[in-house]
């Protein structure tokens, strides 16, 4: 299924990461894991975020996939089942076949 992993980065642990060169390690290998179809950086709430779409074929990857944010970073994690442009398609025609 398709997700969207959020990530909001405690801003004093991730301010050590940065001094300690450890936070760009913990993205690369969260995005060589994970391979998401995009990922965004900004900032939401005054922390440090990170959208991650990708396919969690597997629920039980998610503690793999999230105790390093929280033991590194004291981030804050979400995961949203989305859709794409054809999954919206493919369930609205569902919808209008349905009536």
């Amino acid at each position: 299924m398709r997700m969207l992993l959020k990530v909001q980065m405690d801003t004093m642990a991730s301010n050590e990461a940065i001094r300690q060169g450890t936070l760009q390690k913990l993205m690369e290998s969260a995005l060589s894991e994970l391979r998401p179809e995009a990922a965004y950086f900004g900032a939401e709430n005054g922390c440090r975020t990170a959208y991650l779409f990708f396919d969690l074929a597997d629920p039980s990857r998610m503690p793999k996939i999230s105790e390093p944010f929280f033991m590194e970073l004291g981030a804050k994690i979400s995961y949203t089942p989305v859709m794409d442009r054809e999954d919206l398609s493919k369930g609205l025609g569902a919808l209008a076949a349905g009536r």
